[in-house]
C-alpha cells in the first residue's frame, strides 16, 4: 500500500522555518513602513477626468495646492478628459500602485455610468483615498417661464409635446427622468457639450428647463434672467435657502454629485493614509472652502472607506433608478 502520510502539500512547520518566516514578515513590514516614511520622495500626479477650466478641474487644482503644503512635494495636475469622464479613472487604475498617481473619481463615473456604458474598470480596481466635495444642482427655468413652481413644470409636462430638458450630461437628468416616470410627464432630452452651452440654449429659448450647477447659472439668476424651482440634491442652496429640494417638495428623488480621489488597487495602506490626511486637510483649508463655495460645491471630507461605502450604495441605488427610467445605454 502506498504511503499517504506526505501526499498533502504543507509548509514546513519546524521551529527554524517559523523563525525564518517571522523574520521575513518583519523585514517586509519594516520595508513598507520605511517606504511610507519616505513618501513622497517625488512629485505626485493628480489625474482630472475632465478638461481644463471646468468646475472639476478648478476644484482639483485648488485641492492640489492644499495637498502640496502637507506633502512637501509638488502635486501636478494632469487632464485626461473623454468618454463622459471615464478615461481618467481608466488611466489611474492601470498605473503603478505606489501612491504617486491618484485621480478624480466621481459619483457619475463610479455609480451611474457603470450602468450605462461598458467600462474597463470597477470599484474593485481602486484604493479610495478620500471624499472631497459634493456639487449642488437645481432645476432652473427662464425668469419669464410660466413654470413658477415644480408642480407647474410637472403639470405642463403632461400636456402636448411635453417639456424640452437640456443638459451636458444625461446622468444629471436622472432626477427629472425619474419625476417623469412617477408623474407621467414627458421630458424630451437635449444634450449639449457644456454647462455654458446648455445655459445659452435656455436663455435663447431652445429648451424649457435644465438641471444645472450654481457656477453655470448663479450669475444669470442674480441678474434676474433665470430662476430655480427646486434643488435636485440632498440640500438647499445656501444662496437660495427658500427653494426646497425635490424630497421636501414631496417627491422621493435626489441625485448625488460627489467627487473624491482614488489610487490604483494595491497602493500600500501606509501611503494611502498619508494621502488621505493630505486631502482631508486640504479640503478643510479656508482657501479651499472659499473656492469650493464659488464653484457651487460643498466640502465633503470623508476618509477612503467612507467614500467607497458611499459609492457602493450609490451604485445600487442608481442601478435601480436607471432600470426604472429605462435610460438607454451609451454603448
Amino acid at each position: 500500500m502506498a504511503d499517504t502520510r506526505s501526499q498533502n502539500c504543507s509548509i514546513d512547520a519546524s521551529p527554524g522555518a517559523r523563525i525564518a518566516l517571522a523574520a521575513f514578515l518583519a523585514l517586509s513590514s519594516l520595508g513598507t513602513a520605511a517606504a511610507a516614511a519616505d513618501f513622497p520622495k517625488n512629485e505626485v500626479h493628480l489625474v482630472v477626468n475632465y478638461g481644463p477650466g471646468g468646475s472639476t478641474d478648478v476644484a482639483a487644482r485648488v485641492l492640489a495646492k492644499g495637498m502640496e503644503a502637507r506633502l512637501g512635494r509638488p502635486v501636478v495636475v494632469e487632464n485626461k478628459p473623454g468618454a463622459l469622464g471615464t478615461l481618467g479613472p481608466s488611466y489611474v487604475a492601470r498605473q503603478t500602485p505606489d501612491g504617486y498617481t491618484v485621480g478624480v473619481v466621481t459619483y457619475s463615473t463610479q455609480a451611474i455610468l457603470p450602468h450605462l456604458m461598458k467600462l474597463p474598470y470597477a470599484d474593485q480596481d481602486f484604493a479610495f483615498v478620500a471624499g472631497v466635495g459634493r456639487y449642488r444642482y437645481g432645476i432652473v427655468v427662464r425668469a419669464d417661464s410660466p413654470y413658477l413652481t415644480l408642480q407647474d413644470l410637472l403639470n405642463n409636462a403632461k400636456k402636448g409635446d411635453g417639456v424640452f430638458l437640456g443638459s451636458p450630461s444625461a446622468a444629471v437628468n436622472l432626477a427629472v427622468l425619474e419625476l417623469s416616470r412617477q408623474t407621467g410627464g414627458k421630458f424630451e432630452q437635449v444634450l449639449y457639450k457644456s454647462g455654458t452651452e446648455t445655459v445659452n440654449a435656455l436663455l435663447g429659448k431652445q429648451i424649457d428647463v435644465t438641471v444645472a450647477n450654481p457656477s453655470d447659472v448663479l450669475p444669470h439668476m442674480q441678474a434676474g434672467k433665470l430662476r430655480m424651482i427646486a434643488s435636485v440634491g440632498t440640500m438647499r442652496w445656501p444662496e437660495y435657502p427658500d427653494i426646497p429640494t425635490l424630497r421636501e417638495s414631496g417627491w422621493p428623488v435626489q441625485i448625488d454629485a460627489s467627487i473624491g480621489l482614488a489610487a490604483p488597487l494595491g497602493t500600500p495602506p501606509e501611503v494611502l493614509a498619508i494621502l488621505q490626511d493630505a486631502v482631508i486637510g486640504a479640503v478643510r483649508d479656508a482657501a479651499t472652502l472659499e473656492s469650493f463655495d464659488k464653484l457651487g460645491m460643498d466640502a465633503m471630507p470623508l476618509n477612503g472607506a467612507e467614500y467607497a461605502a458611499q459609492l457602493k450604495k450609490g451604485l445600487q441605488e442608481m442601478g435601480q433608478m436607471i432600470r426604472d427610467t429605462q435610460m438607454p445605454r451609451v454603448n
